[in-house]
């Protein structure tokens, strides 16, 4: 017991030591940052006085003490009111400046912030507000509220291959690391495969590994995804994402809506290359350019997507401003990347948008001759008013990329404008609600953002041309972020959401600024974009991790290394279905029902409507792509939600990636998985001549690569264990095979198949399988 006592004496006191060391080296690189670096604002001061003092002293004055704003300079600089002759800052002199002073303050009742709200500032943020007092306490507008500017880094480079890398080699340097080598082409290929077309590459692409090796073949790889029909699917997936898009309306009962035509529109643009401006102009306004046509209306489907309420007894008008409200926080969250549902009850506690500025907004889509109430769920129609119809003819002509097999109408949710005599006068809603009108506002926008043009109409077609202006500084910014987001598993800034005073700053701003410009010089191109940066030596890095990566930048922030991403839920489905054989290649066309647990949709149903009970599909529906499974809101597919996917009731522009036994349990379980390693091992069976070649051939299918020795020995090992067991208790046979809806063969009930099954298995169920290296 002494020894005891004493070794965890000495290891407490080695710990005590680590600590210490690391809370010095801590302590020690933010004073070469004080001594060194000019004090900026925007990057180093404001992200300090927004967590810290905004609460009481910034723009929202009902909750502002003193009358002082910190986020404003000439509040800052104007002398107190209730200390007259003091300031809060004075520029160049922090000792005659009341903010200085009450942040070293020790006295609880001078003290800033306050004891009371449980806040403090650290000694590295004391000494940066200190020193940015001390260098003249500028003041700059927010980051993202400025137009970006295209300026690259002045170095030469052997590594880059484009500007992209010059930005990050830039800052690589400063972070004392380098990239990493270049990836293997079976990497390389696995890689922009499952980025631009979210399947994993053939058997036959890679047998031609050698003809990639180079620039140009690698070049024209990319060229090849990109002009699949399976790129626009695989974008599609973040659409949908953003525009919330489901096959249900939601609240208690819940029934089927027919919004999956603009599903296929989304699919179709995306293949299509239709630039971002004009995807965004015809989804926000397409109903009212000139003579829009059909295809145009289609695509204002996008303000249609959120939840209807088909339930009797409900004020028509509440659930119409919760309608408005939902496109007004989907259009600033998933176009501009703001905040600005938090200014429907009051100003923004944070950012520079007024209740006034948010109502302001909210009237360029309270024009809708929309309801709030359409009538119950047993009369209700798949399409709430207004309605778009969609008949044979037009699927024959302008809208054939609409996957319609019969010929009975399609209707689709789409916006319309009422007549200017019939135009409704919009109010600040006090307190947000909807029965408390105080002041009468005009369609605009946030000033701070951009002003509105006088020459633009106040409309959605107007807000169209505003959000698509080149002055306008968070389009184009969005947009990229979004894409590097896609590619590298965070945006420069992380906070894809939220480019707001509360948001992440961007890791390489510079960077941003440049591809956010490039995209707009370049005809809002999106397929260019996306293969300038996959072009890049930054993407082409190898993901192996050094020591050196895990001590200078573990969240691989300033990306010396390919990040390892799980795949979201959607490809996950894809990779094991196109590696099976299973996948049906089919674009578009209504969301499908695969296999799901029993009971779960009926246990949270009110027992009413079409959607009551859950009729799996058959069939080549059971093989679709992930985009394609039917979305209940109040059950979405659980599954999906077990790895993270979107429940779609909210525009959402980021996933989360958890790590959970029950995603383990799915990958080991799932009918779908168990279906499709069974018809992989006899597919593999019937082509290959020996064991050995039938093992090399399963594992290249999923891994997308050759065994080394020391996995082949392995491999086979277990295989050989479970063909014994399968010899050995044959009635086990039929129960293993016995999976899933796609045909049994009697030739196939045999030991080796499901011997092979179970090797085809615990390789799905790898690490690297799901995970993009």
């Amino acid at each position: 017991m002494k020894n005891r006592v004493k070794l965890s004496s000495i290891v407490l006191f080695i710990a005590v030591c680590i600590f210490s060391s690391c809370e010095k080296e801590k302590n020690n690189e933010p004073d070469i940052l004080i001594e060194s670096e000019q004090i900026s604002y925007n990057f180093h001061i404001r992200p300090i006085l927004s967590d810290k003092c905004f609460a009481c002293h910034g723009p929202d004055a009902n909750k502002r003490e003193s009358n002082l704003r910190l986020d404003q300079a000439e509040s800052a600089y104007q002398a107190l009111e209730e200390s007259p002759g003091k300031f809060a800052i004075v520029s160049g002199e922090p000792n005659n400046s009341e903010l200085y002073h009450r942040i070293i303050s020790e006295d609880p009742s001078e003290q800033m912030p306050p004891p009371n709200s449980n806040l403090t500032l650290s000694d590295l943020e004391i000494n940066l507000i200190k020193k940015w007092i001390a260098q003249g306490a500028k003041y700059e507008p927010h980051w993202a509220f400025v137009k970006p500017q295209k300026n690259v880094p002045d170095i030469q480079s052997e590594w880059a291959k484009n500007p992209i890398d010059i930005f990050i080699e830039q800052a690589l340097k400063q972070q004392g690391l380098s990239p990493n080598p270049k990836a293997k082409p079976h990497e390389l290929i696995k890689r922009a495969s499952l980025d631009l077309i979210g399947l994993p590459p053939s058997p036959e692409i890679l047998g031609r590994l050698d003809e990639f090796n180079g620039e140009i073949g690698y070049e024209q790889y990319l060229d090849y995804l990109l002009e699949q029909d399976s790129y626009g699917e695989k974008l599609a997936v973040l659409w949908m994402d953003i525009s919330r898009y489901a096959d249900s309306y939601g609240y208690q009962d819940d029934n089927i809506r027919s919004q999956w035509p603009y599903r296929d529109w989304v699919i179709h643009a995306f293949n299509q290359n239709l630039p971002y401006d004009q995807f965004l102009t015809w989804q926000l306004a397409g109903d009212l350019l000139p003579d829009a046509n059909k295809e145009q209306i289609l695509a204002t489907a996008f303000n249609r997507n959120h939840k209807y309420t088909e339930e009797g007894g409900v004020i028509d008008e509440e659930y119409r401003v919760e309608y408005v409200l939902d496109k007004t926080n989907t259009f600033s969250k998933g176009v501009l990347g703001i905040t600005m549902e938090c200014a429907q009850c009051h100003d923004h506690k944070y950012d520079p948008f007024s209740q006034k500025e948010y109502f302001e907004l909210y009237a360029f889509f309270n024009n809708s001759p929309e309801k709030g109430y359409e009538g119950d769920v047993s009369i209700s129609k798949p399409a709430k008013t207004p309605i778009l119809w969609i008949d044979q003819k037009d699927t024959d002509e302008l809208l054939q990329f609409i996957n319609h097999k019969d010929t009975t109408s399609l209707s689709v949710s789409v916006m319309g404008e009422l007549d200017k005599s019939e135009s409704r006068t919009t109010y600040i809603l006090d307190r947000g609600m909807y029965d408390s009108p105080a002041e009468k506002v005009s369609p605009s926008t946030p000033a701070s953002i951009f002003e509105f043009p006088e020459e633009f109409e106040k409309n959605r077609l107007g807000l169209a041309n505003w959000t698509t202006h080149p002055d306008n500084p968070l389009t184009a910014r969005v947009f990229v972020n979004l894409i590097w987001q896609e590619i590298f598993g965070m945006g420069i800034v992380k906070s894809a959401g939220d480019f707001g005073m509360q948001g992440d700053l961007p890791t390489h701003p510079e960077l941003l600024d440049w591809l956010a410009v490039d995209f707009m010089e370049n005809g809002w191109d999106i397929k260019r974009l996306l293969k300038l940066i996959l072009s890049s030596a930054t993407y082409q890095q190898s993901a192996k991790i050094t020591k050196e990566h895990l001590e200078k930048d573990p969240d691989n922030l300033y990306l010396a290394r390919a990040p390892r991403l799980r795949l979201t839920a959607e490809h996950i489905q894809d990779l094991i279905l196109a590696s099976s054989g299973l996948l049906h290649h089919e674009i578009g066309g209504p969301s499908v029902k695969p296999y799901q647990p029993a009971g779960i949709w009926e246990s949270a149903s009110s027992g009413r409507g079409e959607l009551a009970t859950y009729i799996q599909d058959n069939g080549k529906d059971l093989y679709r792509r992930g985009l394609y499974n039917f979305i209940k809101l109040t059950v979405p597919p659980p599954k999906a939600i077990i790895f993270d996917s979107s429940n779609r009731d909210r525009c959402e522009l980021s996933r989360g990636r958890t790590n959970t036994p029950l995603q383990a349990l799915v990958m080991m379980n799932d009918p779908m998985i168990l279906e499709a390693s069974r018809v992989m091992a006899a597919q593999v069976f019937d082509k290959e001549q020996t064991v050995e070649e039938a093992l090399d051939q399963a594992f290249k299918r999923i891994l997308c690569r050759s065994m080394s020795s020391e996995e082949k020995q392995l491999i086979s090992s277990y295989y050989q264990d479970q063909l014994d067991r399968f010899t050995d208790n044959p009635e086990e046979i039929f129960p293993t095979l016995n999976i899933g809806e796609y045909p049994l063969r009697e030739q196939d009930l045999k030991p080796q198949v499901a011997a092979l099954m179970q090797v085809i298995v615990s390789l799905y169920n790898l690490e690297e399988t799901i995970t993009k290296i």
